[in-house]
This record gives C-alpha cells, sequence and structure tokens, in this order.
C-alpha cells in the first residue's frame, strides 16, 4: 500500500512536471522567434540567447533570466521581452518556485515511505521492503533535487549526470521486478514501468548535460508517463483492484 501512495504523487509530480518544462519551452522558443527591435547589437542577441538557454536548464524561466541579466546592465531585445512575457501568460506556464512545492512534498512523502520500508524490512529480514525502500529514495531524491534547483537557481548538469544513474539504475530494476512477477499484473506493470522510467530520467540527462532541445518533447513524455505509469497505477492498486 505504501508504494501506491508514493506511486500517487510520483503520477501528479510528473504531470506538473511536465507542464512546467513545457511552458519553459514554450517562453524560450518566443524569446528565439521574436525579431530585434531596429539594429539589435551581437550583444544584445546573447544576453537573449543565454537566458533562454537558462530557462531551458531548468534554471530560471526565461523571464526570470533576462530580468536578471538586465538587472546586472545586460539589456535584452525589447521585442524578446514581450514575447517571453506573452509566452508565460499561457496556461502550461508554472513559475519555477511554485512547482518546486510539488516536488519537496512528494520527496518527502517518498523519503517517509522509504524509510518505513527500510527499518520494517530490515528488522524482519525482507529483502524487497529493503530493495522497494531504496528504489523509492532514488526517486525521492530526485524530486528534492529538482526542488532545490528551483529555488536556489542552482545549475543542473550535476543533477543531470545524477539522472543518467537513475536511468541505468532502472533497466536492472525492471528486469528483476518481470522476473519476479510470477503472473501478478501489478508487478508485471511495475517491470514495465521501470524502462519507461530509464528512458524519461535519460532524456533528463540530454537535456540537462547534452543540452539537447528536447525540452517539450520531455515535458510530454514526463506528462504521458506520470498518468500511465504512476497515477493509474496507483489509484487501482489503493482501491484494492491490483496488489503487488
Amino acid at each position: 500500500m505504501l508504494l501506491g501512495v508514493v506511486l500517487l504523487y510520483v503520477g501528479v509530480v510528473l504531470v506538473v512536471n511536465g507542464i512546467w518544462l513545457i511552458g519553459q519551452a514554450q517562453a524560450a522558443a518566443a524569446a528565439r522567434r521574436a525579431p530585434a527591435v531596429g539594429q539589435a547589437s551581437a550583444r544584445e542577441a546573447a544576453v537573449v540567447g543565454a537566458s533562454v538557454g537558462e530557462a531551458a536548464a531548468g534554471q530560471v524561466s526565461a523571464g526570470e533570466a533576462a530580468a536578471r541579466r538586465a538587472s546586472a546592465g545586460e539589456a535584452a531585445a525589447p521585442s524578446a521581452a514581450a514575447a517571453v512575457s506573452r509566452a508565460e501568460a499561457s496556461p502550461m506556464f508554472i513559475q519555477n518556485r511554485e512547482v518546486a512545492v510539488l516536488n519537496i512534498f512528494t520527496g518527502f512523502v517518498g523519503v517517509v515511505a522509504a524509510v518505513t520500508l527500510l527499518v520494517t524490512g530490515n528488522r524482519a529480514g525482507d529483502l524487497a521492503s529493503v530493495r522497494a525502500g531504496g528504489y523509492i529514495l532514488l526517486f525521492a531524491f530526485t524530486y528534492l533535487w529538482v526542488s532545490f534547483n528551483q529555488y536556489l537557481n542552482a545549475g543542473g548538469r550535476a543533477f543531470g549526470w545524477y539522472c543518467l544513474f537513475v536511468a541505468i539504475t532502472a533497466i536492472p530494476a525492471g528486469i528483476y521486478t518481470l522476473q519476479a512477477a510470477d503472473g501478478n499484473t501489478a508487478l508485471i506493470w511495475l517491470g514495465i514501468n521501470w524502462f519507461a522510467w530509464a528512458v524519461l530520467w535519460a532524456m533528463f540527462w540530454a537535456l540537462l548535460v547534452l543540452q539537447a532541445p528536447i525540452a517539450r518533447l520531455t515535458g510530454w513524455v514526463a506528462i504521458l508517463e506520470g498518468i500511465g505509469t504512476a497515477w493509474i497505477l496507483a489509484i487501482v492498486v489503493l482501491e484494492g483492484e491490483l496488489a503487488f
């Protein structure tokens, strides 16, 4: 049942973070498409591009990046600022610190569930519970780290490398879960989910470390996986239709 609770909030946080990524990508694209007013200097163009790059990496929003650079004396093209403002008026646009609240809460839920499984499993000599606790912490730390970056405007490369570690770890986890499923529908579903999560976390690595222009695609994948791999599974488990 604890896993069902964790999956419920993982589903929610993946959907909301997916919407956040799409909104950030739309703001970045709007700034890139905006025509320069008059004869914009190469310096102005560089400032706009740098601001958008920070937003796509998940450090700050496109508008926040432009404002921060403007306060340091680096003026962005007015047309780009107006385009970004329009993009930020979209229902898909979520401020970094707002979505961080959900990341913190989901990470907290995961930590509590993981510690409970680790303690009880260790006392009973139940390796399955200890293993589940370790895997839950793997994801709980992800959401806590994202929220940390969103609040402090920290860089995302170290987090990106952590995502690659999670993606690689998810592959043997999926294989083991399917091997141990023994016809259990919930475990088969969970095993397939591990491979889907490996793909998503690998996309986070490519986005943050390789700076690949896949923010919008990653956002849509996060939304679909949040619904299909976590939210729906959590509901059927918590309603007693399936059990691990």
